[in-house]
């Protein structure tokens, strides 16, 4: 297809956007040692009721198929220990949990709000915001990170709020990004057909679903990735590559 024929473009974050060490050297680790006592602050507001719903759901899973998670503990709601435990073993196996991700995002949201955390994206990427938006393109995020990470990441980067030039976020809330109808199913929300949206992203993986669903692709291969096997996906080492 011709650039002309790409109306929406649909990013991933983490190596694409972001340079994978941010999110393992700095976001990670600081959600992992605020755990404890944003749960202890903010369990008996009733704020996190879904997130605790999703771990109980996760838990019943990982204890059936016999993946020996930490015990849950307490009566009527979780013991805040028991409950830290059980999320600290989610993320030592980066387990795309979508009450993680939601738990995660929500411990950053005040990270960023007092200004610990500020966000980095690529150096080409404002430069790219800007070519897309002045060609009529749409931008789009698609992360497991929640949306209201994604939010977050974009509005505190050392480059300045990015948010105004993105016109959609999406999360695994809409599928796996590994699934090709999670794609068929960001086309809908977006009112696109699926020939007309170029995905962005560094894991094979997930471009192989999106191609399944007719999604253009493209394999964007930035310093730190980790090594991608051939298979048949356009690559770009920069967004300016992207025109």
């Amino acid at each position: 297809m011709s650039a002309t024929d790409i109306r929406s473009l649909l990013l991933d974050i983490e190596g694409t956007t972001t340079p994978i060490d941010y999110v393992y050297n700095v976001l990670f680790p600081y959600a992992r040692a605020h755990a404890r006592d944003f749960l202890a602050s903010h369990l008996e507001s009733g704020a996190l009721e879904s997130d605790i719903a999703g771990f109980l759901k996760e838990h019943s899973a990982d204890a059936s198929q016999g993946n020996e998670p930490p015990v849950l503990l307490g009566t009527g709601r979780v013991a805040v220990d028991s409950l830290v435990a059980y999320v600290h073993w989610l993320m030592d196996r980066d387990r795309k949990s979508t009450p993680l991700k939601s738990l995660q995002g929500r411990i950053w949201d005040e990270g960023y709000r007092s200004g610990e955390l500020r966000s980095q994206v690529f150096e080409d990427v404002p430069r790219a915001f800007e070519r897309w938006r002045k060609q009529g393109k749409q931008i789009c995020i698609y992360s497991s990170g929640s949306v209201l990470a994604q939010k977050l990441l974009f509005a505190h980067t050392e480059s300045g709020d990015l948010t105004g030039y993105i016109d959609g976020y999406f999360d695994t809330n809409i599928g796996a990004k590994v699934q090709a109808e999670s794609y068929a199913r960001i086309a809908a929300a977006i009112k696109r057909s699926p020939p007309e949206i170029l995905f962005v992203s560094d894991v094979v993986t997930e471009l192989d679903a999106a191609r399944q669903a007719g999604l253009a692709t493209r394999l964007c291969v930035r310093p730190g990735n980790p090594p991608q096997p051939e298979a048949g996906h356009l690559r770009a080492r920069s967004l300016d590559e992207i025109s």
